[in-house]
């Protein structure tokens, strides 16, 4: 069922909740009329920080005003009138800034389905959490809230009562205090002896004793009333505080895990508006239960009384300000963080939020927010030291300034970075055999601001993910290597930014795993993952799977130390195949048509088992970021079947043409092992061909073709099951040279020109 069919089941406070939601800057009419053009668009895939989101914005923006227009012809004129007013309006909002609007109905959606839900009891919700774990975790934070809410709503009619009893009990003080003066009064007037003055004297002081006998009841139950409201508020703040750790430590830091874990290519960490509700909540009771403590104290002071016990008000103001303070500074996050191989002089961006910052009305006077680069050590200096320079940097940013903004209609206070840029950076002394890609630094943001006319002043900070500056492209791979290792193996409350130095294999493969899932498209198989298994402990196991579970790999043999036989590290041979599959080779990966990771002694198993033409793709063992295509044939002299493999394809030769064009090509290939027609495979991967463009100056156009160069001393090879003469050349192929090999089964793919004639009388 559409999501605005159940809202229109909504009762109650829901149901103006929910309304609630929709106003002038969006109105409920557009949400009703095209709600079912609204729920088809893909809202949540739009990144509203990332300038470069605005044309899709522009184009759903554009949709809508167009699903308006079309929906104001359907009804009578009362609501054509309506609809096209709130067209013009829409048009003149969010024209100049598309991203504005985006923003909003993502709020208003993820709004209305929690209302939904929780009116649903919670079903949906449950169904989209990770385990019935997480679904009773939440439930138990709503149960808490409303108890919390309970608890405060207690706590501040007690303090309502206790403030009408003392306001009763000072004026029958003063009561006592005017029979007092009364007493002395006639005392004065009158002898001792006089009839009148022990008249009066009298009445008045059985008035005063009754009067004293009250008020001296009334100051033990006022007393009483403290000691016991001071009790309440201890048990409040005890749960307030084990909910605040519930909710920092646990949903907050799971999210800020499941942030660094993205950065590698795991989920995405999710929205912050749930987290960012609790913490709102936990800001209101705080601050409620702050303000009753701060009227407890003017009450006091107003009618000092002496506790016969220990006195709980100090240690409650001072661990509820504690707790507000807690909540301000660690709600001070990075939403979007900055990219974590960081290239010097190339721009870059990151969004700062104080999920707090709306409701405790911080956008008052809006806070700036600076960013700094620093070092490790400095980080860690930072972290020991709440009182260290921040002052001291490792570079300098350019545009690295900015004012937190208040989005009303959605609650959020936060301020995006759009244009930084890494100007200078300045590198300590590496530790042993540290190189420069392996060093860490990190983005410092931080900001101060005041809450209830200065009554309190926050110093915030936060820091970024480590980053690792590069100068240089090349630079990337092992840069990316340390970021893969810290983002996958870092602990929760870490020393900046200390990490395992040995970790299980089947950690890190599941960290390759998931890396080259996001960027190929498709996940590693249990045999490909052995496959790796094998290339990083080479000449140090069985390679039985089994055996492997229970191995550790450390730093140095991921990416310190090469490869044995190899000039290279594993993790940059596991980088280049990465690479190469990403940019070229992701189609034909994900589509299951690259075995990929598999030995040549594997690959001639399979295929010696299968007809001639049969081939089949794999990365080269011996060169970064390659893939050779290995097919069996028949040598047409000796009758022999053997395994053929091409000397490896890399980027630079599928920018020329693409591996689909050279399989399509070479007529050695027939099936895709194991028995799929190469047609069938490959034909929607080929480039499509130029349309041909009339030939004005009569020149012949030419294209460029793949063959196969055969090595010395063969004359030829077969893709059927007997002898055949070898290909006839395409028409005005230039002649190749065959080519001596090391490998007799190793052969060469070339480039010849396909020509055209376009004009005989050219």
């Amino acid at each position: 069922m559409a999501l605005w069919q159940r809202s229109q089941r909504l009762m109650g406070e829901s149901l103006k909740r929910m309304q609630e939601i929709y106003g002038a800057h969006f109105p409920i009419e557009i949400r009703h009329h095209c709600a079912e053009w609204i729920e088809q668009q893909a809202w949540h895939d739009i990144d509203v920080n990332n300038h470069g989101s605005e044309i899709v914005a522009k184009q759903l923006l554009e949709g809508l005003l167009v699903c308006i227009s079309q929906k104001s012809t359907e009804f009578d004129f009362i609501t054509n009138m309506r609809l096209n007013e709130v067209h013009m309006q829409m048009k003149q909002q969010y024209d100049a800034n598309p991203l504005n609007i985006v923003r909003i109905i993502q709020h208003c959606l993820n709004a209305e389905k929690q209302l939904v839900d929780q009116a649903a009891g919670g079903q949906q919700q449950m169904q989209a959490m990770q385990g019935s774990g997480q679904s009773d975790l939440h439930r138990e934070l709503l149960e808490t809230f409303s108890k919390l809410h309970q608890m405060t709503q207690e706590t501040e009619s007690d303090l309502q009562n206790m403030q009408q009893k003392q306001e009763m009990f000072v004026f029958q003080y003063q009561e006592s205090l005017k029979l007092q003066s009364s007493i002395k009064q006639i005392q004065t007037q009158y002898p001792p002896n006089d009839a009148t003055r022990q008249a009066s004297e009298k009445q008045l002081l059985q008035k005063k004793k009754e009067v004293d006998t009250v008020l001296q009841t009334e100051a033990q139950q006022l007393l009483k009333n403290r000691i016991d409201l001071a009790e309440k508020h201890q048990r409040t703040f005890n749960i307030l505080e084990e909910l605040l750790n519930t909710t920092l430590e646990d949903q907050l830091v799971q999210w800020k895990r499941r942030q660094q874990l993205s950065g590698i290519g795991g989920p995405p960490e999710g929205n912050l508006d749930q987290i960012q509700q609790w913490c709102e909540n936990l800001a209101e009771l705080i601050w409620q239960n702050r303000q009753q403590i701060k009227k407890i104290d003017l009450l006091r002071q107003q009618l000092p009384m002496k506790c016969p016990g220990p006195d709980l008000l100090p240690q409650l103001h001072n661990t509820i300000t504690s707790l507000l303070s807690t909540l301000v500074t660690s709600t001070f996050i990075i939403e979007k963080q900055p990219p974590q191989v960081l290239k010097k002089d190339t721009k870059f961006s990151a969004a700062v939020r104080l999920l707090v910052g709306g409701k405790l009305n911080v956008h008052m006077s809006p806070p700036q927010v600076k960013a700094s680069i620093i070092s490790e050590n400095q980080a860690k200096a930072l972290l020991h030291n709440e009182n260290a320079n921040v002052n001291e940097t490792s570079g300098d940013i350019l545009n690295n300034c900015g004012v937190m903004e208040y989005h009303k209609d959605t609650g959020v206070l936060s301020v995006n970075f759009r244009n930084m840029s890494l100007k200078k950076i300045k590198r300590e002394e590496g530790r042993g055999q540290e190189a420069v890609t392996e060093k860490k630094f990190t983005i410092l943001f931080q900001s101060e601001f005041s809450v209830a006319g200065r009554e309190l002043i926050f110093q915030v900070r936060t820091l970024s993910l480590p980053v690792v500056v590069i100068v240089h492209g090349n630079q990337e791979s092992n840069a990316s290597a340390t970021i893969l290792w810290d983002n996958a193996f870092a602990e929760p409350g870490r020393v900046p930014f200390v990490v395992q130095e040995k970790v299980p294999w089947p950690q890190l493969a599941q960290a390759l795993n998931t890396k080259f899932e996001s960027g190929c498209g498709r996940r590693l198989t249990q045999q490909n993952l052995q496959y790796l298994a094998v290339k990083a402990f080479d000449g140090h196991a069985t390679g039985l799977a089994e055996e492997f579970e229970n191995m550790s790999i450390t730093w140095s043999a991921f990416n310190r130390e090469n490869l044995p036989n190899r000039p290279f590290t594993f993790w940059k041979w596991f980088h280049g195949i990465m690479d190469l599959t990403k940019k070229y080779l992701r189609g034909p990966w994900q589509e299951g048509f690259i075995i990929g990771f598999l030995s040549k002694t594997q690959a001639q198993e399979l295929l010696l088992s299968k007809p001639n033409g049969t081939f089949l793709l794999r990365y080269s063992d011996g060169s970064i970021g390659g893939v050779t295509i290995a097919w069996v044939a028949q040598d047409i002299n000796t009758g022999e079947r053997q395994v053929w493999n091409l000397q490896p394809f890399t980027s630079e030769h599928f920018t020329i043409r693409s591996l689909a064009d050279r399989i399509l090509d070479l007529e050695q290939l027939v099936n895709l092992y194991p028995d799929i027609p190469k047609d069938r495979a490959f034909s929607k991967f080929r480039k499509p061909p130029e349309a041909e463009q009339p030939n004005k100056d009569g020149y012949v156009l030419s294209g460029l073709v793949s063959t196969i160069k055969l090595p010395a001393g063969v004359s030829g090879m077969s893709s059927e099951g007997s002898p055949m003469s070898p290909p006839t050349p395409r028409p005005m192929e230039q002649p190749l040279s065959p080519s001596t090999f090391s490998n007799p089964a190793s052969v060469q793919s070339t480039m010849s020109t396909d020509t055209t004639m376009t004009d005989l009388n050219s």
